[in-house]
């Protein structure tokens, strides 16, 4: 790929060193053109994040994932276990975009979209740079004797990084159990709600251990999509890459002298300065090419063009470029691979919608009860059915009844006079169905039961109605 004749550094982590130890980061505070923009996205998404549980659509919250109930809402629409297979597609269609965008940009999600590395780069480490100092404050820092000054900062650190932990665990449990739910524990008290309490402080745990602790191995060991790279990238991929041609020339990198003409003795415009690697959030060099830690989060396109700008030369020496625009000079192409990525993900969003559209506010499923036939009633058939409806509106349900359609009959619900289902609720039980033999023709009949909320019709169901096979 590059001239660079050492690859070893492929055969390890730079988090890890020789003795299996792990090397803790101390990225530069980046700045630059890219890094606005990135803090711009990052508090957007930020904001979307923490609002999205509480913030109500049609009575419904925004985003939920309730497991335990099993009820989830997105963009406010709420969905049930029977709508299952619509979470299956979306999600297909979310793993074929994330592909198909690995394809054309490398890991930019990482960089610019993952709550991950939003939390770390634009909440954690800025307090962190706010509490300790830049890159070499908190190396002295970390290297000094515990005195009453490293106390003092490593306290505050840590307290502080609690606390936004627990607020983080706090929004987090708000998507699983629903905000007025986690409002309603919090105004009865945590002696009240023991269990919630104890998932809370696990949560709170988790999140502190991850950010103040684990950090960028996250990204490195524990995220597999770093490792898909190796699948999903080819030549024609937009990365964030060193120009190696223009960095290297026919001598290579060496240190900047302003005396001398770079030009002419066939150095790299690369002044080896390492800046690129010190603001590194992972502590890869990505001089050495594309790599699973790198997460495409520009700070070191930001600190080169920097340094270009202070010495003279032309920004871009690492930029958004794909390998062969690097070595042949090629324009970006859309490769039949990104087509075919683009055709399954475009046929997938079309079935999404379909289905969305053809999903009901009601559901309505009505079986025969399981191992029994039927009985004879004088010269009426009875059958004896379970019923399951389901109510995914944000309208309570006063007055359920069913109606016999396509043929004579009578139908009794069993045990229930007034049949009412609450908003986002269900109601389940049992009916029978009675048909005089002389209208039924084969042994297995098909009927259709319509189920009406007063007068309006929400839903119709079709079954079997048993009898026997002949009359005589």
């Amino acid at each position: 790929m590059s001239k660079l004749p050492n690859e070893a550094f492929r055969d390890t982590i730079g988090t890890i060193d020789e003795k299996g130890n792990r090397k803790f980061v101390f990225p530069k505070k980046p700045s630059g053109k890219f890094y606005d923009y990135r803090k711009w996205v990052s508090y957007f998404l930020l904001l979307v994040l923490v609002a999205n549980p509480f913030i109500k659509l049609n009575g419904n919250q925004f985003m939920m994932f309730n497991i335990l109930e099993r009820r989830f809402n997105i963009f406010g629409f709420p969905f049930w276990p029977q709508d299952f297979y619509l979470f299956v597609v979306s999600t297909i269609v979310g793993i074929v975009f994330v592909i198909l965008f690995t394809v054309i940009f490398g890991r930019i999600f990482c960089g610019w979209i993952c709550p991950q590395t939003i939390f770390l780069e634009m909440v954690f480490r800025r307090i962190e740079y706010w509490i300790e100092g830049d890159r070499g404050a908190q190396i002295r820092l970390e290297k000094q004797e515990w005195n009453a000054k490293k106390i003092r900062k490593k306290a505050l650190k840590w307290s502080v990084f609690l606390i936004i932990s627990f607020l983080i665990a706090n929004v987090f449990l708000a998507y699983l159990i629903g905000s007025d739910e986690l409002f309603r524990m919090i105004e009865e008290g945590p002696e009240n709600h023991v269990s919630t309490l104890i998932s809370l402080s696990i949560f709170t745990g988790i999140f502190y251990f991850i950010f103040a602790w684990f950090r960028e191995q996250v990204c490195i060991i524990a995220c597999p999509y770093g490792r898909l790279q190796g699948v999903l990238l080819d030549d024609k991929s937009i990365n964030v890459a060193y120009d190696f041609v223009r960095g290297e020339k026919e001598t290579g990198r060496a240190k900047f002298n302003k005396q001398e003409n770079r030009t002419s003795t066939g150095k790299g415009d690369c002044i080896d300065c390492k800046q690129c690697v010190h603001v590194c959030p992972t502590g890869i060099d990505i001089r050495n090419g594309t790599q699973l830690e790198c997460i495409n989060c520009t700070a070191c396109i930001d600190e080169c063009d920097t340094i270009m700008e202070g010495i003279g030369l032309p920004k871009g020496l690492i930029r958004y470029a794909s390998e062969d625009e690097i070595e042949k000079k090629a324009k970006f192409q859309f490769t039949a691979r990104m087509k075919g990525y683009s055709a399954v993900l475009f046929i997938l969003i079309g079935i999404l919608v379909g289905l969305l559209f053809l999903r009901t506010d009601v559901e309505a499923v009505i079986l025969r009860l399981p191992g029994q036939l039927f009985q004879h009633k004088g010269d009426n058939i009875s059958n004896i059915y379970t019923f399951k409806i389901i109510n995914k509106t944000n309208n309570d349900f006063n007055d359920i009844h069913f109606k016999l359609v396509g043929i004579k009959g009578t139908l009794k619900v069993v045990g229930i006079q007034d049949l009412k289902i609450p908003k986002q609720g269900m109601k389940s039980g049992t009916l029978f169905i009675e048909i005089n033999q002389n209208l039924l023709d084969t042994d297995k009949t098909k009927i259709k039961i319509e189920v009406f909320e007063g007068f309006k019709k929400i839903e119709t169901s079709q079954t079997n109605f048993l009898s026997p096979r002949s009359f005589d």
